[in-house]
């Protein structure tokens, strides 16, 4: 008994004494439970927002957005009648809208009254390839049918009309998720691995050997950005070609696209770098890049649209470079926004260049 007990102890300040087993022992779990906690809690204060605008003003137009507003988990947000909606809805980056057409309840009037062609219809428009989307097109089932059976009709009279604009045309989820996957790739075989490298290199006085040789610290590093870029646009490209073959994706790969991924390669790089010069071992190296990249894995719009999170999760998503990668990439892949995905650029490039001035000033080939 004594000698299983002195292994236990040997066995657990050994366990203690690491970083990576520590983190997914203890913060890892906790982790997941704070981010996915904080997207799908039922406190009740978290609700879909739906954008509508009632052109109508009628009265079955009241009585089906009092339906909606008596919907929990539904935050209804009327669109001013004087606005133009395909406008209103591009200026204001939404992803789904309902517009209630102006004779809507003229139609369900003459459909009670026996006019088998008449039919009140509201236009449900938005991005197929979101969740939300999907979310919005139940939610407008569901309070049709319960409007049909407060007009106790024995016939439908009312319906919806699914619209979506022409440059989202024929996209899917898989179409949102594909740019996601890329910059997840990006990120864990960029920052995890330079990350743990440059620590290693630094606690086992490898830089202090390279800095005998003739190779210099920014052949050093350019040397992997080049190594990672090739790699992961291969990467891209393999991707693409399985998510066209098996999920029929439309998403389309520019050469702004190629642009994003050595961009991207060049920012999770530096952040190694600079993570990696600052960590004391490889093994506080591995828990330091976990417990910054998965917060990023969650809350950067990999897994969904960041418009269906909280607002507060929003706003941290915005202190995170992959949520701008992602946006980026969708920006040029998905709708063909150059503009959007310049300005996403520019911010991966200036954050990149940042985190390599910290990391070149802290990561010394001399240290031991």
């Amino acid at each position: 008994m004594s000698r299983i007990i002195a292994d236990m102890v040997a066995f657990g300040k050994q366990y203690i004494r690491s970083g990576v087993a520590m983190f997914f022992a203890f913060a890892f779990p906790i982790l997941l439970i704070l981010i996915f906690g904080a997207i799908f809690s039922g406190s009740g204060d978290v609700k879909f927002s739906m954008p509508i605008q009632d052109l109508d003003d009628g009265p079955y137009s009241d009585i089906y957005v009092d339906i909606l507003r008596n919907i929990t988990v539904v935050e209804v947000k009327m669109i001013p009648s004087d606005e133009d909606f395909y406008q209103y809805f591009e200026d204001n980056d939404l992803n789904t809208a309902i517009l209630i057409p102006s004779n809507f309840s003229e139609q369900i009037a003459l459909a009670l009254a026996g006019d088998h062609g008449a039919k009140g219809l509201v236009t449900v428009y938005g991005d197929p390839s979101t969740s939300s989307f999907t979310t919005l097109v139940e939610i407008v089932e569901f309070s049709l049918t319960d409007l049909g059976n407060a007009l106790t009709a024995s016939t439908p009279v009312v319906g919806y009309l699914p619209r979506v604009p022409e440059e989202l045309g024929g996209l899917t989820f898989m179409d949102f998720f594909l740019p996601g996957v890329v910059g997840l790739v990006v990120m864990t075989n960029t920052l995890y691995t330079i990350t743990s490298t440059c620590a290693e290199y630094k606690t086992r006085s490898y830089f202090k050997l390279l800095a005998t040789t003739r190779l210099k610290k920014h052949e050093w590093l350019l040397s992997k950005f080049l190594f990672y870029t090739v790699l992961l646009i291969a990467s891209l490209l393999l991707t693409f070609a399985v998510g066209m073959a098996l999920f029929d994706m439309t998403a389309t790969i520019t050469p702004l696209a190629v642009v994003f991924i050595a961009f991207g390669v060049f920012l999770f790089l530096s952040m190694g770098m600079l993570l990696g010069s600052i960590v004391r071992d490889p093994e506080s190296a591995s828990a330091v890049a976990n417990a910054v990249g998965f917060p990023m894995m969650f809350l950067s719009g990999i897994f969904f649209e960041l418009e269906s999170m909280p607002g507060y999760i929003q706003a941290i998503s915005k202190v995170f470079p992959l949520t701008y990668f992602n946006d980026g990439l969708r920006a040029t892949m998905l709708e063909g926004d150059v503009e959007v995905a310049l300005v996403n650029l520019a911010i991966v490039g200036v954050l990149g260049l940042v985190f390599f001035i910290l990391g070149s000033k802290l990561m010394s080939w001399k240290e031991r």
